[in-house]
């Protein structure tokens, strides 16, 4: 468990849609809690797993956290607990915030939400509406009914539309993404189609993705082993062609933050001492791969033969 790990308490769950539970936490003596930004998520430890839930409430109330829980029956295991096992009163452990999709500075915003993909944008919008900026919010989903926070949304006054598919079909992206003025920034956060598909209309530059689950990446040469300098533990690690720095970690004995070991919650991220990493993580910016500063061993592996890292 990471230093950052704080041990809340429950203090609300409401249904905001069909499947979707809102979680209120607080501190148990009733602390103020690390401040966030929107953005950022909380690794949840729930039903033994370790699950990001971006937070959706205000940065602005210190003594609450608020995250969105979407009921998966077919997931590993953090939503089931949340949606079955939890209830107020019960304490629950996180760790975070932490923040890789950050609300940077823009003339104007885009926010295209897909389902449960609605959180951090929710959070973003509100941030949006507060500081002046103009600001869109197209969220699209199944059904209204399956659609959480409409009326949070229409409260903060901006141009929100909603797109239920079952009466309009899929979001017009063409139309929202046409013409986008210089100093726009878009902000995009759903299913790996949606994803796609917006990476297909928009330019790269104006572009901030937040993605559910890691899309499948074609490899044209075959991995291969190389060495790693754990400095902080003093050891040595092999990493073979088909493991990952953190398997080799792991298998050493190190313990390690991680969770989805798909390089797309950020719980792995390591300082690099010295080396070039081979980055194949779907976080870091092209300008923050250039930096070769960190790195996530989940999933990147080495250019330069070894690697020392702050482990």
């Amino acid at each position: 468990m990471s230093e950052d790990s704080l041990r809340l308490t429950v203090r609300r769950m409401t249904w905001e849609a069909e499947g979707v539970l809102s979680v209120e936490l607080t501190h148990p003596d009733g602390k103020p809690l690390p401040a966030w930004t929107p953005g950022a998520h909380l690794d949840v430890h729930a039903g033994g797993q370790v699950r990001q839930y971006s937070l959706c409430g205000d940065p602005d109330t210190p003594d609450v956290y608020r995250i969105g829980v979407l009921n998966e029956p077919a997931s590993r295991g953090g939503s089931r607990y949340v949606h079955t096992q939890l209830r107020p009163g019960q304490q629950i452990t996180v760790s975070g915030p932490r923040n890789h999709f950050a609300l940077e500075d823009a003339d104007a915003y885009v926010f295209v939400a897909g389902g449960i993909g609605i959180t951090p944008l929710l959070a973003m919008a509100r941030e949006a509406a507060r500081s002046g900026v103009p600001w869109r919010l197209v969220h699209g989903g199944r059904s209204r009914a399956s659609m959480a926070f409409t009326t949070e949304l229409q409260a903060l006054g901006g141009d929100v539309t909603f797109v239920p598919q079952d009466e309009r079909g899929h979001i017009d992206l063409d139309s929202v993404l046409a013409e986008l003025p210089a100093g726009t920034l878009v902000y995009c956060c759903g299913p790996e189609p949606l994803l796609a598909a917006v990476e297909q209309r928009c330019p790269e530059e104006q572009l901030r993705l937040e993605r559910f689950a890691a899309p499948t990446v074609e490899r044209t040469a075959d991995d291969e082993a190389f060495e790693v300098e754990c400095r902080t533990s003093g050891v040595t690690l092999t990493v073979g062609a088909g493991t990952s720095v953190l398997e080799a970690a792991e298998s050493a004995g190190l313990t390690v933050d991680s969770s989805c070991r798909d390089g797309i919650c950020g719980s792995c991220e390591t300082r690099v001492l010295e080396g070039t990493p081979d980055h194949r993580d779907f976080l870091l910016s092209e300008a923050e791969r250039a930096t070769c500063a960190t790195m996530m061993i989940c999933v990147s592996r080495c250019a330069s033969g070894r690697l020392v890292l702050d482990l």
